[in-house]
């Protein structure tokens, strides 16, 4: 019964922080048994189970459960089959969910040689708005997790696609994760590059992502500052901070900090 299914994925985390905590007794109780039943849910008939299965893989990831050997020869293997050109549409949409889901909570070369490739093949899917729609949603998050260098070199040739795209809510998407995308590049990049793109969505015949872009322009102003001496800077969580100088907090030290918090786009999704 697909209840049944379900009911035991929801079980899963409990049972691994619980062996987790107990490993000398049970020191390989995880790898052997449960493991194997999260990554075969991932690929269950049933969309109920399949959901509980990917939200118990992200709360084990979270809670760094999972062995890089388990994500980098049983997950990722997974995930790359159901997201391949020729998967089911519905396990495609999933999986690629899940892959920029997962992509901040595992190492960057594992992101880098495992996953990165495909991403930039589902961002130039013609087949799925769907799919392009929730890599533009988390391009930001995707940079963030491969860094500076992949950045430039693989990811920023595909947002100009999706910057471009047909469908005018993968334009806005791609405006609301605009400061995130900049924050990632370095100085030159931004001028050169990403300011001509951001003028383009800021003009889009579409209000919608001209206003998204309004929204995000003074996030993307703000990845022009030094950080050292404007005291900006991007928190865990995504969001774009101003730190109160010295000279303030000495002064003040008795009131509230006057901090600024701009919510970014992923942290938003």
């Amino acid at each position: 019964e697909p209840t049944v299914r379900t009911e035991l994925m929801e079980q899963i985390p409990p049972i691994a922080i619980f062996l987790q905590e107990s490993r000398p007794n049970f020191p390989t109780a995880f790898f052997e048994y449960l493991m194997p039943i999260v990554v075969r849910y991932l690929t269950d008939v049933n969309n109920q189970v399949r959901k509980a299965g990917q939200e118990a893989l992200l709360i084990l990831l979270e809670q760094d459960l999972v062995a890089q050997s388990d994500i980098e020869n049983k997950v990722c293997p997974i995930l790359l089959d159901l997201s391949a050109p020729d998967s089911d549409d519905e396990y495609k949409v999933e999986a690629v969910n899940i892959i920029c889901k997962m992509a901040s909570m595992l190492s960057r070369t594992t992101v880098e040689h495992m996953l990165l490739p495909r991403f930039c093949e589902l961002c130039s899917d013609g087949k799925l708005f769907q799919v392009r729609k929730i890599c533009a949603a988390n391009f930001g998050d995707i940079c963030n997790a491969v860094g500076q260098e992949a950045t430039e070199r693989l990811l920023i040739p595909k947002f100009f696609e999706l910057c471009s795209d047909s469908v005018w809510g993968m334009r806005k998407a791609c405006a609301e994760c605009f400061m995130a995308v900049s924050y990632t590049t370095s100085p030159e990049v931004r001028r050169s590059k990403l300011s001509p793109l951001f003028i383009s969505l800021i003009s889009d015949t579409c209000r919608w992502v001209r206003q998204a872009a309004f929204q995000s322009l003074g996030p993307f102003i703000s990845t022009f500052a030094n950080p050292s001496s404007a005291g900006l800077y991007i928190r865990e969580d995504g969001t774009l901070s101003i730190r109160p100088s010295v000279q303030d907090v000495n002064s003040n030290s008795c009131q509230p900090s006057n901090s600024v918090t701009l919510m970014s786009s992923s942290a938003n999704a």
